[in-house]
């Protein structure tokens, strides 16, 4: 029976384990493992929706959640973010849905691969939850990259920035031609592109509502080998205790504004239970404060004060002690407004990225 309730409260959508299975797209990923670990911890019923479930390096480590004291159980669903209809059966009965899958570039896609990955297939998942009739809440895990815009050293963004705003700031790369061109583009104006679009069809159908999760450079313990996915922040921290120059940008010069993989698996429950947030609510999950914002040369440091047994520690290009050029201060953000309105609590600086290079050495991928 469809509900004729165009503008449900977001008490009546929120949930809780009582209320049916969760399902979460990439659950074999990075932070979508987590998401489906923070919610057995909470006593959630699961569904992992993975492409392939006979790959047992990318999901071994979910079904052994349910040989823990976790106390939630896990299944193994499968569904093709390019398939349309292929979540149909994952999502019946599902009270939520945790969308964290997307092509982002890890894997030799293609930019426009990257765009299709991150918004054009998203109106097919949204289709899935109509068809369901039963899901109350859609978590997106879009990205800082929706944010990010051309501003002066030391801009603090927040939740009101987008990535469109400035476009003279662009140089003329802010263009839909550019799309199959650039990834950064692409992924960019794919994220803020699919935030605009769920919330306008969650709008329009009345049942559910979507909020988003946009996290910025998100570390943390890997739970697997395959989690180790080559350009990610994770996987560069694994180069630096290597020994290894940081590459991503020129010099190895970056300001880090780090977040733990855990607390953004957090966040998207608390986006799924919270009475705060309605649809439309998006969360950047970023640096708690300022000591979670570190150039490349202070983590250096950092990774070297925490991990004194290893001998050679790479980052950024120095010269006597001291970095040879001064870094563009930016991005600065923090993950206030989930702590205001989600009751976020997270991992301190030093825990993230303990546990970064602990699961690194536990897993034998130095």
């Amino acid at each position: 029976m469809t509900n004729t309730n165009k503008n449900p409260s977001s008490s009546s959508t929120a949930i809780s384990a009582a209320d049916g299975p969760v399902a979460v797209t990439g659950a074999s990923g990075y932070i979508g493992s987590w998401v489906v670990y923070d919610l057995m911890q909470q006593g959630y019923q699961v569904r992992a929706c993975v492409r392939d479930t006979s790959k047992p390096e990318k999901v071994d480590h979910l079904l052994a959640m349910n040989a823990t004291d976790l106390r939630g159980q896990v299944e193994l669903c499968t569904g093709d973010l390019f398939k349309p209809g292929s979540y149909d059966e994952a999502f019946q009965g599902c009270s939520a849905v945790i969308h964290t899958g997307a092509a982002v570039g890890y894997n030799q896609e293609t930019p426009q691969q990257v765009y299709d990955g991150c918004f054009t297939e998203v109106q097919h998942v949204i289709e899935s939850v109509k068809k369901a009739g039963t899901v109350r809440r859609f978590v997106f895990t879009s990205s800082f990259a929706a944010v990010g815009h051309p501003r002066p050293r030391g801009y603090v963004f927040t939740e009101k920035d987008w990535c469109g705003d400035n476009i003279e700031g662009y140089r003329g790369k802010w263009t839909e031609e550019n799309i199959p061109k650039d990834r950064d583009t692409a992924y960019a104006m794919a994220k803020s592109s699919a935030e605009r679009m769920i919330y306008e069809m969650a709008e329009e159908d009345g049942r559910f509502e979507a909020l988003a999760i946009l996290p910025l450079h998100v570390i943390g313990p890997m739970m697997c080998a395959n989690h180790d996915q080559g350009w990610s922040w994770q996987n560069c921290i694994k180069h630096m205790l290597q020994g290894k120059p940081y590459k991503k940008t020129k010099g190895g010069r970056m300001l880090w504004n780090n977040v733990d993989v855990r607390d953004v698996a957090k966040a998207h429950r608390l986006c799924a239970e919270t009475t705060v947030g309605k649809n439309g609510s998006r969360y950047i999950l970023s640096a708690s404060d300022r000591s979670g914002e570190l150039f490349t040369w202070e983590l250096q440091a950092r990774l070297k004060s925490l991990f004194p047994a290893i001998q050679d520690i790479g980052g950024e290009q120095m010269e006597n002690g001291e970095p040879m050029a001064q870094t563009y201060d930016s991005p600065r953000s923090y993950c206030l407004l989930a702590k205001q309105e989600l009751g976020l609590t997270t991992y301190s600086i030093d825990e993230t990225i303990q546990a970064t290079g602990d699961s690194i050495i536990r897993l034998g991928l130095l």
